[in-house]
């Protein structure tokens, strides 16, 4: 507070006595007049101090008290206290992927709680509170890129985390990469996200924290010919979002690759709730599993159409299947399905279960591989910001991230390759809806 000046003016009448207190500061409201026998205040002041000499030299200390009282606030808030870490989270809080973004925030949120409780993250040996700034992209593509350049330019965060769904994570990825800002996408499995559609070479900026659709495709077509033995399969997906459109070719090509026989290829677009044009067509063609790399929210339906149309193939699932939000909606019709994961509970290190642990102990639910990629991606982000040495430069930041060889983390093993560019290589989980629970099946190496 800055006070230039007091001046304390004392008027006499018959009827009362008036007292004028003009302060000139940058921050005090106007003049304003004080009855001593009306004002509140003066109901603390001693009677033996309601003289107006007394009261004069009464207000002057007080105000010179208010003086100091400004100014060691002012000292204190100017002190050396080091600067926040400002990261973004571009996340699907709203919408109809909610389930999504919520296990996002709630990852990132622990983390960052933890580390501030331990004093921050320390940069150049100095410790940084770090100060998440969360975005709702709402799950739709054009909101997330305006989330991302919100985050970047308006609330300056020095790197992003997010967006999850590859739909939202491309757009996104567009800003970041144009505006010299990391990101890292903890889902987002589409080969689009990371790659330069101009040139067809690895974005600069544009990270993410899982594997990615190639990798996944093989991985459910192997699945599927060896373990379950199918021969025959059909695939039902959505033709109009970005993850379950390249999911669906991935796995056509590599089952077909390796001896396998697509029967039906069937699409539906984003927002229909009837099924069973495409579903009768599956069910002529008898098909002995169906691939459906489709979100958790349109499973439950058409699974449930499916099964009332008598069609008895089991299902095998994308990594889109991956919150418990799924067998909830989907019951019985879903019972008994497989589907690719990042990590399973049930197979999880010391540091994982401390991490499961700790999420359910705040949350009151065992975290999704949303939550566990999330928390993974946000710590190997902060690791970088270490690295760097510097908590301003966003391109010292993506410098130290890429040159990151390796990191454990409660998804497991990550290892980035110079030829990988922000793709790390890491391992996959084949998970079962068993009983009404996820449980583990098998895992599935590079």
């Amino acid at each position: 507070m800055m006070l230039s000046g007091l001046r304390i003016f004392l008027s006499r009448s018959s009827q009362a006595r008036t007292i004028f207190v003009v302060g000139v500061a940058r921050d005090f409201p106007p003049p304003r007049l004080l009855d001593p026998e009306a004002c509140p205040c003066t109901r603390l002041i001693p009677k033996s101090m309601k003289s107006p000499s007394s009261l004069i030299r009464f207000l002057a200390l007080g105000a010179s008290l208010v003086f100091l009282a400004g100014c060691a606030k002012q000292s204190s808030s100017s002190d050396s206290v080091p600067a926040a870490i400002k990261i973004g989270l571009n996340a699907e809080i709203t919408g109809e992927l909610s389930a999504v973004g919520t296990s996002s925030r709630n990852a990132a949120q622990l983390l960052v709680a933890e580390l501030n409780a331990a004093g921050g993250l320390e940069v150049a040996g100095q410790k940084h509170l770090v100060d998440l700034v969360v975005g709702d992209n709402g799950g739709k593509p054009d909101q997330a890129a305006a989330t991302a350049q919100r985050l970047i330019s308006q609330n300056e965060v020095l790197a992003m985390v997010g967006p999850n769904a590859s739909a939202c994570a491309i757009p996104a990825s567009a800003i970041a990469e144009s505006m010299g800002v990391t990101m890292i996408s903890p889902w987002s499995t589409n080969p689009k996200t990371t790659l330069d559609a101009a040139t067809g070479k690895h974005k600069a900026f544009v990270f993410r924290g899982c594997f990615t659709d190639l990798f996944q495709g093989r991985v459910l077509a192997k699945f599927t010919l060896d373990t379950l033995k199918a021969k025959r399969a059909a695939v039902l997906y959505d033709v109009a979002s970005e993850a379950p459109n390249g999911q669906a070719t991935l796995f056509k090509d590599a089952f077909e690759k390796n001896g396998g026989q697509v029967v039906a290829f069937e699409t539906y677009t984003t927002g229909d709730r009837d099924f069973s044009a495409q579903l009768t067509k599956i069910r002529a063609a008898d098909p002995e599993v169906v691939f459906m790399p489709a979100y958790y929210n349109d499973v439950p339906l058409i699974a449930q159409q499916a099964r009332r149309l008598g069609i008895a193939a089991p299902f095998v699932g994308s990594d889109a299947w991956s919150t418990p939000e799924i067998i909830k909606l989907g019951g019985a019709d879903v019972e008994g399905s497989y589907f690719c994961n990042h990590y399973s509970t049930q197979i999880a290190t010391p540091a994982a279960q401390k991490f499961v642990a700790d999420y359910t102990a705040k949350y009151g639910q065992a975290p999704d591989d949303v939550a566990a990629l999330t928390y993974d991606s946000l710590g190997l982000l902060l690791d970088a910001v270490k690295a760097s040495g510097k908590i301003d430069d966003r391109k010292a930041v993506r410098d130290a991230l890429a040159a990151v060889p390796a990191r454990d983390g409660v998804t497991g093993a990550m290892r980035f390759t110079p030829e990988g560019g922000g793709d790390p290589v890491k391992s996959a989980v084949v998970l079962q809806i068993k009983d009404g629970k996820f449980s583990w099946v098998a895992n599935a190496a590079p």
